[in-house]
């Protein structure tokens, strides 16, 4: 089985594999100091701890031993800034992407140009002929990522968001496609 390579640099952001529980103190820091800026976009924020940091650092080497999800340290300089990963999605060809940064790194194409590293590693790997993003549609600054990359929308999803203080709330969630270019993708501009 085909896989990325562990560590994908560009420039002064480089995406790296996760190192499981070496990492465990940088990356817990990195969710710690990024809860609030996330909580609106991720629901998975409330079950923050410890715990939960430790089994993601678990399941990341699980997932990439088993070709299931590849997670990425985003660092700038070497300094870790964010996460991003790409996912098997329902079909075989389809691949999801996720993600997030800390809330100091926003807003300096860091996001996109990892986003574009990752997009650009993964057609590589001959299994793959389409990624896909999802956001929320109020999330104005991720919904960008993939307009630049030249995703386009390819459904929308609305569906209750669920509080772990048991507020409910509508929302919508905005997939965005891009499908493998018989000569790759055109991306490379932001990988620099």
């Amino acid at each position: 089985m085909e896989r990325p390579r562990p560590v994908i640099e560009c420039g002064e952001v480089a995406l790296r594999r996760w190192r499981g529980q070496r990492d465990f103190s940088s990356a817990h820091q990195l969710i710690e100091e990024s809860v609030d800026h996330l909580r609106p976009w991720g629901p998975w924020v409330a079950q923050h701890g410890e715990e939960n940091t430790r089994s993601f650092l678990a399941k990341a080497g699980t997932g990439w031993a088993g070709g299931r999800v590849y997670n990425y340290a985003v660092t700038e300089h070497g300094t870790l800034v964010g996460m991003c990963q790409a996912y098997r999605g329902a079909e075989p060809t389809g691949w999801f992407r996720g993600y997030w940064l800390h809330p100091a790194a926003t807003g300096r194409g860091i996001a996109t140009r990892a986003t574009s590293a990752l997009i650009s590693e993964m057609f590589t790997l001959p299994a793959v002929r389409y990624l896909e993003i999802a956001h929320d549609s109020d999330n104005t600054a991720s919904a960008a990522i993939p307009r630049r990359l030249g995703f386009t929308e390819a459904r929308v999803r609305h569906h209750l968001l669920a509080y772990c203080d048991g507020r409910r709330s509508p929302d919508s969630t905005v997939h965005q496609r891009q499908h493998r270019r018989a000569q790759g993708p055109d991306v490379t501009e932001y990988v620099r």
